[in-house]
């Protein structure tokens, strides 16, 4: 099966293992691997991508430029992949794995060029912009997108790790314009941003779910929601606190026998393949729904609503300052 698969944030922790997964298994399809910073030389995560990536000599592997800190180059991005396949330069997308994240727990507030708070951006309101606008350049007999949920989306569930639930604030602007975190909050304040963003990732999922399936053109797209499991590996939990971040160091030791007795923990490339399965294996054509690995599962309640969706979608709208034209999807412009 040839196709092309867009993968966000192509040099982080799990991307590697999905990289590996699909590179093995899927030798024939073209994949646009996303990075903010190319350059090797710069960055040595994209270093680890490029080996990586060396050991499959006939993969067809491109590697661009992608900030998703900045709607703009989202925007510019989109389109010259748009131009590609219209061109026939490349095949239609097979799937757009949204994996790219960032997260602040220790650091305190951050902001994009945009002025909006980065984890909100990177993580959810900049693939909201770059699926619509690619939606037109997917394959629509099969084509799959995949949001990157996880455990902490959960409002009705108590995380060990922060003191403080996901929730979708009612004035939806302090989405991006949070008030200032008390002193003592700074690292739960962050630690919640991440986890609403990924509550707003599998709201996203459900909602644009029904959207494609009301229109008759693109009804056959199909969106998963999918946690990975927890990942001890993964350079994100530097931003812990330094008592979790030895406990994950330990368990992160111990995942060689662990993985086998636990589901709670995965290693990179355990959660890769499960990721490269969900996104582009036959076994998950026409499947939609919120998954842990490859086990389907109940997302957040919240998640399900359909006020909730449209609201969220609405202000998604406005914030990357969409219109009709900008999308193929019928009714994706708020109503008035």
């Amino acid at each position: 099966m040839e196709g092309t698969v867009v993968l966000t944030g192509a040099n982080g922790s799990l991307a590697l293992g999905f990289v590996q997964s699909f590179l093995e298994t899927h030798p024939q399809m073209t994949l646009i691997a996303t990075v903010r910073n190319p350059d090797p030389d710069e960055d040595p995560n994209t270093f680890r991508l490029l080996a990586l990536c060396a050991n499959y000599p006939e993969a067809k592997v491109h590697l661009e430029m992608l900030d998703l800190g900045n709607l703009a180059n989202v925007r510019s991005f989109a389109d010259k992949l748009s131009h590609g396949i219209s061109a026939a330069e490349l095949p239609r997308i097979s799937a757009i794995v949204c994996n790219a994240a960032s997260l602040s727990f220790e650091g305190g507030q951050k902001f994009t060029s945009d002025g909006h708070e980065a984890t909100f951006q990177v993580c959810h309101l900049a693939h909201y912009l770059l699926i619509l606008k690619l939606l037109g350049s997917m394959d629509r007999n099969s084509g799959r997108i995949v949001m990157l949920g996880s455990i902490t989306h959960y409002p009705e569930k108590l995380n060990p790790l922060c003191s403080l639930r996901p929730q979708f604030p009612v004035d939806l602007e302090e989405l991006i314009k949070p008030g200032p975190d008390p002193p003592t909050l700074g690292h739960d304040r962050g630690f919640q941003r991440y986890a609403t963003a990924k509550l707003a990732n599998v709201t996203l999922a459900d909602d644009l779910n029904k959207r494609l399936q009301e229109d008759d053109r693109l009804s056959r797209i199909t969106v998963i929601a999918m946690d990975p499991g927890g990942l001890p590996s993964s350079r994100a939990q530097a931003q812990q606190k330094r008592s979790t971040r030895r406990i994950f160091s330990i368990i992160n030791f111990l995942m060689p026998v662990l993985k086998h007795v636990i589901t709670m923990f995965r290693t990179a490339e355990d959660a890769g393949r499960d990721l490269a399965v969900v996104s582009v294996d036959a076994s998950f054509r026409g499947t939609r729904g919120y998954f842990v690995g490859q086990t389907e599962d109940v997302p957040a309640t919240v998640s399900t609503d359909p006020g909730v969706q449209e609201k969220l979608w609405n202000a998604c709208w406005g914030w990357c300052g969409l219109t009709a034209e900008d999308t193929v999807l019928r009714n994706a412009a708020p109503r008035d």
